[in-house]
């Protein structure tokens, strides 16, 4: 079975994002995960397919680069809002509406490989969570987040402190991304995010950048909407959001790295 796709890159991020709107191609989870798999296959931290959907322009099926069908992915859809936007699905100019698991999204395409992603409200607030030596925040923004704050990000070890913190069961039966901030200055912070599904480091996360800004603005640590994200990538997420914050967006960068044609063995 040979599969055209295309590597996007969404602040570093980095998807597999396929057209399946025919709904012809079907893969199962090791697929899936060795193409995600650095080295030895395409390598990225998750995969797309845009299919057909009854509610929008499209659906977003996502996987994580363990092959399981993950939660929402904010980067995730900035990119695929692009992907749709370079086939055609909607004309130009207008906003996209796609469903992702069991919840709508809109989202407009802002300039060259630019998306502006319009956010559920958050859920589930927690804050003086003790796990281990460090004070966590909790919230879920489409996907579960915890946050850490730190005064020496850039020395964080956070493969080693976010798999700790991800496979606490008796705080987050579920699991949880964990991202690392330190705050920059009145308007922006800086985050490093372990994510679960990758189990790993990655270079963006673009749930765990608004959960971070959320949570920032509400612990009084930021105190104006927008909020510069800066990423590992070095990339520049921008949240923004209202006082009740049941109108957000995330905006930032979603590239094509190229396309290709990959071979499979049939499933």
């Amino acid at each position: 079975m040979q599969i055209n796709f295309t590597k996007m890159s969404g602040a570093g991020n980095d998807f597999i994002v396929i057209d399946n709107m025919q709904g012809v191609i079907s893969l199962d989870h090791e697929q899936i995960r060795a193409m995600c798999t650095r080295r030895t296959g395409i390598g990225a931290d998750g995969l797309i397919l845009i299919e057909a959907a009854e509610n929008g322009d499209f659906r977003m099926k996502y996987h994580n680069a363990d092959g399981f069908p993950g939660s929402m992915c904010g980067n995730g859809g900035r990119c695929a809002v692009y992907f749709a936007y370079l086939i055609g699905i909607r004309p130009a100019g207008t906003r996209y509406a796609f469903q992702a698991g069991p919840d709508r999204y809109e989202a407009d395409v802002t300039g060259k490989e630019s998306v502006r992603l319009h956010m559920n409200p958050p859920t589930d607030f927690r804050s003086d969570l003790q796990i281990g030596p460090w004070s966590c925040s909790y919230l879920h923004t489409g996907s579960p987040h915890t946050i850490v704050y730190t005064d020496d990000l850039d020395h964080m070890d956070v493969y080693a402190e976010g798999k700790t913190i991800r496979n606490r069961k008796d705080y987050f039966p579920e699991g949880t991304n964990v991202n690392f901030l330190e705050v920059t200055g009145p308007d922006s912070i800086s985050v490093r995010t372990f994510e679960r599904g990758v189990e790993d480091e990655t270079l963006a996360c673009g749930t765990g950048a608004v959960a971070s800004a959320l949570m920032s603005y509400r612990m009084g640590l930021v105190s104006a909407s927008p909020i510069r994200v800066k990423v590992r990538s070095g990339d520049i997420l921008e949240v923004g959001f209202n006082e009740q914050m049941d109108e957000i967006y995330l905006e930032g960068p979603a590239k094509t790295v190229y396309q290709g044609t990959i071979t499979l063995q049939d499933n």
